[in-house]
């Protein structure tokens, strides 16, 4: 066999429905190139499975370029997997140089409550929608683009707004967390808006409803152990939830008694 090809050990997670109970399932595959993306590997399998009347396996996908958010899926215990650097990795971007010839790999769904298994690798992430649509709209004015010296935005500001900005929504710091905490997600979505000059006429109330809906869905409770940072794709810092706690306790003595 080629040096650039692999067999492995796939032990993979099989689920019909949401309501059946899933079992791992161990699939050997050989021919597999390090150039393959992980997705990309069990699309093979998936044609392999094919081939012999099985059901092929059902993961989430889309952009196959880090940049939706679909793809996530726990790989030998780390959400997204473990690829050239301990983070910043989503399983569309793994490859499997990461992995050697004979490796068993371990794959399965996000665990989380309230993301439940769809079918087999694919869960429902509409909760993490949920969150972003309790936060409301924007009080900002239509027409004309306004001039980019409008608005005075300090750097610190506008650096932390964008870091925040770069969630995708992937739901691996909801995989990650024991608690199963949606907490670094919600904090990037409302530190975001916050930190922006657009985002000051809803800025209070827009936390609390937040916050209430992500307690009201079942998401548990921060705790700082700090596993969401440590697997979140696009690296959003854990203090961006202590910018969260800041405007969760402003909120309180806004007196809008909303």
């Amino acid at each position: 066999m080629s040096e650039n090809l692999m067999n492995l050990t796939l032990r993979v997670w099989r689920q019909p429905n949401g309501k059946a109970p899933g079992k791992m399932v161990e699939y050997k595959l050989g021919g597999v190139s390090k150039d393959m993306s992980f997705l990309e590997m069990l699309d093979l399998l998936n044609e392999e499975l094919t081939l012999q009347g099985i059901d092929p396996v059902a993961f989430d996908h889309d952009c196959r370029e880090g940049i939706c958010g679909m793809c996530g899926i726990v790989i030998n215990g780390a959400a997204h997997g473990r690829g050239d650097s301990p983070v910043a990795t989503t399983t569309c971007q793994l490859h499997m140089r990461n992995f050697n010839d004979g490796d068993v790999i371990t794959v399965e769904p996000w665990r989380a409550g309230p993301l439940p298994v769809i079918k087999d690798l694919a869960v429902n992430r509409s909760a993490l929608d949920k969150i972003i649509a309790a936060g409301g709209y924007v009080s900002v004015n239509t027409g004309a683009a306004p001039d980019a010296h409008a608005n005075a935005v300090s750097k610190r500001k506008a650096d932390r707004a964008f870091d925040a900005a770069t969630c995708i929504g992937c739901g691996a710091c909801v995989a990650a967390c024991p608690n199963h905490s949606g907490m670094l997600f919600t904090a990037a979505k409302i530190t975001h808006l916050a930190m922006l000059p657009q985002g000051q006429p809803e800025r209070a109330l827009r936390v609390k409803r937040m916050i209430g809906q992500h307690d009201l869905l079942n998401f548990g409770g921060c705790t700082n152990i700090g596993e969401c940072a440590a697997v979140c794709p696009k690296e959003i810092p854990l203090d961006a939830i202590a910018q969260l706690n800041r405007d969760l306790i402003s909120s309180l003595f806004k007196g809008d008694g909303k």
